[in-house]
């Protein structure tokens, strides 16, 4: 899917221009669950919670790729135990 990049950098004007595209990128998403037997209502409270929890993950950390990396060993020790590769 493509989202147009933005055309101002006006905070008001970004919002609206943010606001249309995802009303747009949102109404052909709920089309193609539509199609696959899922019904506007239940894709919409779908789509708000799952808005909900992603916004609630950015405040808690709004850029995750400045988070320092797990070692390799750290990473098995966690894994072990979890139905995870290295079980």
């Amino acid at each position: 899917m493509n989202f147009p990049p933005p055309i101002t950098e006006a905070p008001a004007q970004r919002f609206e221009q943010a606001t249309d595209a995802a009303r747009e990128a949102l109404e052909r998403l709920i089309a193609a669950a539509n199609e696959a037997g899922w019904a506007t209502g239940e894709i919409a409270a779908a789509l708000l919670k799952a808005a909900q929890f992603l916004s609630e993950a950015n405040k808690k950390d709004p850029d995750p790729a400045d988070d320092p990396a797990i070692s390799d060993a750290s990473a098995r020790q966690e894994q072990i135990g979890h139905g995870e590769l290295y079980d």
